[in-house]
């Protein structure tokens, strides 16, 4: 970095630079943890030899906190995985259930919203299609922050809802369905083929409030391609031109995606055979009739504060998974 033609080629300094900035976190985190411990020993010592029991309960106090802080540090060390520190685009869709099914979706936006503020993401609408009554039917998203995708892929799979219906006159209990994808933003280094034989682009008006310059005109850009059947779509520009690199850029982390979960031994559980956005297939069930509950059926971390995760509270869930727990059956 300190080369005189550094930034004689822009693209690929500020690529080394994406790389080099969460290394470099990493090593000012472990030297402040390495700092403070140090300092800690000392004031034990000191405490000791001056008998001095305030000082001893203050010593013990930060090292508490410096616990706290080394576990924080040990999760940062899990996410290790070649995009994890990528920003990443999420898509919710909804599932079995109708208007209840579109609500819940609506309700899981708000929920991850709320979680990328508490964590400082900036978040993007790319494309959203709403409820024929309420609530959305699919949504996409771009999320960008240091290991934003690192953080959201185990929230992949299907989320299930059940509630007393606020759209059943009876008051009877539903079960609801919404589906999460999380795919990382794919660097430019990384050459993903695509031909334009396999490609179907249709263009159409984007949605939204009238008297915008998106609406009069078809700006939106919707790309299928063909051989996967991996569909994707934005509107958020107000330019068909930046519009469809928008595609193209979420088409390569899809197609990235696959490849990577290709070489796991997961494209048949994430993709080719990923199931309904029904029973079966759920990772987390959200219960707020007749009790209260939120539980992970692949960890089994659960929490009573239901109000708390729909908030954005994730991080019990997704650090649960990054370090690796089983649910105990």
């Amino acid at each position: 970095m300190s080369a005189p033609d550094f930034w004689d080629d822009q693209n690929a300094a500020r690529a080394l630079m994406a790389e080099v900035n969460p290394l470099k976190h990493r090593m000012e985190a472990f030297s402040a943890l390495k700092s403070r411990l140090e300092d800690i020993d000392a004031a034990i010592e000191l405490a000791q030899e001056a008998d001095d029991d305030d000082l001893g309960r203050e010593a013990v106090e930060e090292f508490a906190r410096w616990q706290k802080s080394l576990a924080d540090f040990e999760l940062l060390t899990l996410l290790n995985g070649p995009q994890d520190q990528a920003s990443c685009y999420v898509t919710i869709h909804a599932g079995a259930g109708g208007t209840e099914a579109c609500d819940w979706a609506s309700m899981l936006l708000r929920m991850y919203i709320r979680w990328c503020e508490r964590r400082g993401f900036s978040v993007t609408y790319l494309e959203s299609t709403d409820g024929d009554d309420a609530g959305i039917r699919s949504v996409t998203l771009k999320v960008d922050g240091e290991y934003a995708y690192g953080y959201l892929k185990n929230e992949r799979g299907i989320h299930r809802l059940v509630r007393i219906s606020p759209f059943d006159s009876a008051g009877k209990r539903h079960t609801s369905f919404a589906s999460l994808d999380a795919t990382p933003e794919v660097s430019d280094s990384i050459n993903i083929e695509i031909l334009d034989k396999d490609l179907k682009v249709d263009t159409y008006r984007s949605g939204g409030k009238g008297g915008q310059n998106v609406n009069k005109v078809e700006t939106a850009v919707r790309i299928t391609h063909i051989p996967s059947g991996v569909i994707v779509a934005c509107q958020n520009e107000r330019s068909q031109l930046r519009n469809k690199e928008e595609a193209m850029n979420m088409l390569r982390a899809k197609l990235y995606q696959i490849e990577e979960d290709k070489k796991q031994a997961e494209a048949d559980r994430q993709y080719s055979e990923k199931g309904d956005i029904g029973w079966g297939n759920q990772i987390r069930s959200y219960v707020f009739q007749p009790y209260q509950m939120v539980k992970d059926l692949r960890t089994g971390v659960e929490s009573g504060n239901i109000q708390d995760v729909m908030d954005g509270n994730l991080d019990p869930f997704i650090e649960a998974m990054l370090r690796g727990h089983k649910r105990e059956r």
